[in-house]
């Protein structure tokens, strides 16, 4: 396993981590996600990823009770949670990040999770109805409480990011240190051209999300897609599924992995990590065997020059 700072700040996290959005208490109970949890780790992982919202609050507890059953020394380990949407409802305590919301939602969580404290906190989406400052303030102090370690954001534009980032430095506050933004082959933009200046500019990290586009790069959906599956219910899915340039793409992605003996899905991952803004790949398995698949892209990665690279991109272009 390889393992990359966070950014400019102090704390490394493995290159690839493991999360549990759509799978921890829907798809996957306590044992299965026990088993995989002792395989991520064993493999080197030491990053968990989880939000409040997953499964309403049920992520949490699922993970929580597995790591609780593992027995794994907390200095070990790190956890993330995600902040934003609510789970109780109520006009302050749904989609919002105002003071409030944020000192209760984070009690919450660490009841949930089992913990004294998370290692990050992520504000997962922008509140444009909550001024900015009062959003720094709150998740500052959610360090400064020892709640926290390190504060950042999901999802937010750069100039947010800059926003809150100049507010922090301006009031000598705990600066947001990481953006979780979705980042794969289908969507590069964001990583690649809008947040370009921030990763030296003030030293932003970035733990990505939906590496394999929600399993449309792994190639499963090629041949159809099947009653009741992800693809089936999410519109964004669908809509890469009816453009027959994408899944035209995503055939040749294929190809490309079979000429080199690997998974579509293990490429997918290599191509990723390799870009050096990328803190840590986070992927999700709702199977032991997808997530030993999913690990065996870091053997991929050593072997990625930058002539298949141009090619795979040459697919996919910004």
């Amino acid at each position: 396993m390889q393992y990359r700072r966070l950014g400019d700040s102090g704390i490394r996290v493995s290159l690839l981590s493991f999360g549990s959005w759509v799978t921890f208490g829907n798809e996957v109970g306590v044992e299965s996600a026990t088993e995989m949890l002792a395989t991520a780790f064993d493999a080197g992982v030491n990053f968990f990823d989880n939000a409040e919202s997953y499964a309403r609050g049920e992520s949490e507890t699922v993970m929580g009770n597995a790591i609780s059953s593992l027995g794994w020394p907390r200095h070990s380990y790190l956890v993330s949670t995600k902040l934003f949407w609510g789970i109780h409802g109520g006009v302050n305590a749904t989609s919002t990040l105002n003071r409030k919301y944020l000192s209760e939602a984070i009690e919450g969580s660490l009841e949930r999770l089992g913990l004294d404290h998370v290692d990050l906190v992520f504000c997962h989406r922008s509140d444009p109805d909550t001024p900015i400052e009062e959003t720094v303030w709150a998740m500052s102090d959610m360090v400064s409480s020892g709640k926290a370690h390190y504060w950042g954001t999901s999802e937010w534009s750069a100039d947010e990011i800059r926003a809150a980032w100049d507010i922090a430095e301006r009031h000598h506050l705990h600066k947001p240190q990481m953006e979780q933004p979705q980042y794969n082959l289908l969507n590069r933009r964001r990583v690649e051209k809008e947040y370009a200046r921030l990763y030296e500019d003030i030293g932003l990290g970035t733990t990505i999300w939906s590496p394999l586009a929600s399993g449309l790069l792994s190639g499963k959906y090629s041949e159809g897609v099947p009653e009741g599956s992800r693809a089936a219910t999410t519109p964004f899915l669908r809509s890469y599924l009816q453009d027959a340039d994408v899944m035209e793409a995503v055939s040749q992605l294929s190809d490309l992995a079979r000429e080199i003996g690997c998974e579509p899905a293990q490429l997918a991952l290599a191509w990723t990590a390799r870009n050096p803004r990328v803190s840590t790949v986070i992927t999700g398995a709702s199977r032991l065997s997808q997530l030993e698949s999913n690990l065996g892209a870091l053997d991929v990665l050593e072997d990625l020059d930058e002539e298949m690279v141009e090619r795979i991109e040459q697919l996919f272009p910004l």
